[in-house]
């Protein structure tokens, strides 16, 4: 559990990073009216154990769909999706230079997405797709809660003149790609580090 933590952390620093950057450069900002009014770098507490929880969730629910669906059934899809949303999320990232959270979110995303498909070939992109699919069931729900779905107010406020505008329900479209990055680096680190013996030995790189 301690190894598989370590990648949870990893992971939780670079996004912190990223998140305190975005907030101090006014891309998103937090309603004080739902906080408890701790903050640590400018990001409130409970941000903090946002990238705590939610990996731990996600990567529940990766193991949970590996034990009760043992077969790949994704496997076939997963060098078409890298090979396919590789190209998009750039593409659209330079054509909208302008804004902070679309073109960061989709480089960093196609970068996630290539930096494993290089170290890991498609090795685990089936399993990690269907925990993406079956991930965006909670993560719309809870994410529209906390963009003004269900609430008079956002919780989390963002800056439309950084992003597309374009929502589903209240969730800002980047915010599905943004995900997409937290789950696919946890996953990596995960599976590095509780089999690096048959990573090392991948012989279709």
């Amino acid at each position: 559990m301690a190894t598989d933590l370590s990648g949870m952390l990893i992971t939780a620093a670079f996004f912190i990073i990223w998140d305190v950057w975005f907030t101090n450069i006014g891309v998103w900002e937090f309603n004080p009216t739902y906080l408890s009014g701790l903050f640590i770098l400018n990001l409130p507490l409970e941000e903090w154990l946002f990238f705590l929880a939610v990996p731990f969730a996600c990567l529940f629910i990766y193991e949970v769909l590996i034990y009760f669906f043992p077969k790949d059934h994704f496997k076939k899809l997963g060098k078409p999706f890298v090979f396919v949303l590789v190209p998009v999320l750039l593409l659209l990232g330079f054509l909208h230079m302008d804004k902070w959270y679309t073109t960061v979110n989709f480089f960093v995303g196609a970068v996630a997405l290539t930096a494993h498909y290089l170290i890991f070939g498609d090795r685990y992109l089936g399993r990690f797709l269907f925990a993406y699919l079956v991930h965006l069931i909670p993560f719309f729900l809870c994410n529209g809660v906390l963009t003004g779905g269900l609430t008079e107010e956002p919780v989390v406020i963002y800056n439309s003149m950084e992003n597309l505008g374009i929502r589903i329900w209240t969730v800002p479209i980047e915010d599905s790609i943004y995900s997409m990055t937290l789950l696919l680096m946890n996953v990596s680190f995960y599976e590095w580090i509780r089999r690096p013996k048959t990573i090392h030995s991948l012989k279709s790189l």
